[in-house]
């Protein structure tokens, strides 16, 4: 599989090594680019203020500002925390072109983003995540 500028992840495990952390559910999306379903997520309609860390290494990848309601089924963000959080790949599975969405650190699929939607958001982008990509750090009250 090749990434964005042919960059290794910074976290790098055995496929042994990744099923022993993430839950099979986890896994198929994570390490297998699969996609929860809509509307089952339990980051969808999560208002909380906090940080969002990838599942399978910890970094920040979105925060909670950037969280709008896209009633996709999917959380989704209109920017990362950071630009260097995220890859950006093209994606031409199931007979379409699209952006898929990994993190920076471990390489494991979040999801897609999309461009020119109409949702009125700063970036005019839609970060559609897999809430079990996720991980929400809710901040300090």
């Amino acid at each position: 599989m090749e990434h964005a500028a042919g960059t290794s992840p910074r976290v790098q495990k055995t496929d042994h090594e990744w099923r022993a952390q993430l839950s099979p559910e986890e896994y198929a999306v994570l390490r297998q680019a699969a996609t929860e379903r809509p509307f089952t997520g339990e980051y969808t309609d999560t208002k909380t203020t906090g940080v969002y860390e990838c599942r399978a290494c910890g970094t920040e990848l979105f925060r909670s500002d950037t969280k709008f309601d896209s009633h996709c089924g999917w959380p989704s963000f209109y920017d990362p925390a950071d630009t260097d959080a995220v890859i950006l790949r093209e994606d031409r599975s199931l007979g379409m072109v699209r952006v898929e969405v990994l993190c920076a650190t471990c390489h494991s699929h979040l999801g897609h983003v999309f461009e020119g939607e109409g949702y009125g958001t700063p970036t005019d982008q839609r970060y559609c995540i897999n809430s079990i990509a996720l991980r929400l750090v809710p901040a300090e009250a």
